[in-house]
């Protein structure tokens, strides 16, 4: 009797000091301050603290090239004033802990072979899971600002053709336009621009978060028009009416992918369903005749 109570007072004692190990790690991290950062998703935010001691304790040690990677793609999905590269392996790491660990539980019971490979694959998954949540955002966004573009071309044009110059068109063309993701980067280019950078170094700086075609094109003509002093009026218009033709070439092209695309429901859902509401009479008839 004395024995277990012993060995449960070690155990006490070892959990009391492991808790103890990691609150003093946990106040070892540095302060942070998000009133100028994004706002985090719902799920981020109820582990935040959690991410952010891995990230400072795991997330750092991460190899130098992954991390420059991962910070290139979170710049182009528009989520580098939200997260870290460091965060975000932090978020990769705990992802894949977390379904590593509740596959292990719902299928312990079985064969031990069974369990480890599922758990495997089911930590794999919470691993490459963020990543995959960071290609349809940067998805999403590519969308929203090839749709957005040639509207905002427009409103710069009509700022220049107005008698301002391309920094002041930009500037109301970002008070006046429509939110969404250009506009944020059209702030940036902005803010570039009044923190001393040079026009054409803003928007490549813009050109390499995007890593847009459409963009890269836009950013090459407005540089180009700079340099050999031609009309940035004519340039801009000549980019807006390609942007429109290239949008409505990109809708022309859904539309002729669509009937593809409804292949497989058709044959899969619509065409059993068509099937069996027209033999169900035709079944019941032969039935009522007694034919078998």
């Amino acid at each position: 009797m004395i024995l277990i109570i012993l060995i449960a007072l070690v155990i006490i004692g070892a959990i009391v000091v492991f808790i103890w190990a990691l609150a003093g790690l946990h106040w070892q991290l540095p302060d942070e301050d998000r009133d100028y950062l994004d706002p985090l998703p719902r799920i981020l935010r109820a582990i935040w603290p959690l991410i952010r001691f891995v990230s400072n304790y795991f997330g750092s040690r991460m190899p130098t090239p992954l991390l420059e990677q991962l910070h290139q793609s979170i710049a182009r999905s528009g989520a580098n004033y939200m997260l870290t590269a460091e965060e975000f392996c932090a978020v990769m790491i705990i992802s894949s802990i977390t379904a590593g660990g509740l596959i292990w539980f719902a299928v312990s019971g079985i064969s031990p072979t069974l369990t480890l490979s599922l758990t495997i694959f089911g930590a794999l998954l919470g691993f490459v899971y963020p990543v995959l949540w960071l290609h349809k955002r940067f998805t999403t966004r590519r969308k929203s600002i090839l749709k957005e573009l040639p509207i905002y071309i427009d409103y710069i044009v009509l700022g220049v053709e107005a008698g301002m110059n391309f920094t002041n068109a930009l500037g109301q063309t970002v008070d006046k336009g429509p939110k969404g993701p250009l506009r944020q980067e059209f702030f940036l280019v902005l803010r570039d621009v009044r923190a001393g950078l040079s026009r054409a170094d803003a928007l490549r700086r813009m050109e390499e978060r995007l890593r847009v075609p459409e963009i890269s094109s836009f950013v090459s003509s407005i540089v180009q028009a700079e340099q050999v002093g031609a009309s940035i009026g004519k340039v801009l218009r000549m980019q807006a009416e390609r942007r429109r033709n290239e949008r409505f070439q990109r809708a022309e092209k859904l539309a002729m992918e669509a009937p593809v695309k409804l292949i497989l429901p058709l044959v899969m859902f619509i065409f059993p369903t068509t099937f069996i509401v027209l033999a169900f009479p035709i079944v019941m008839m032969v039935k009522q005749e007694g034919l078998f």
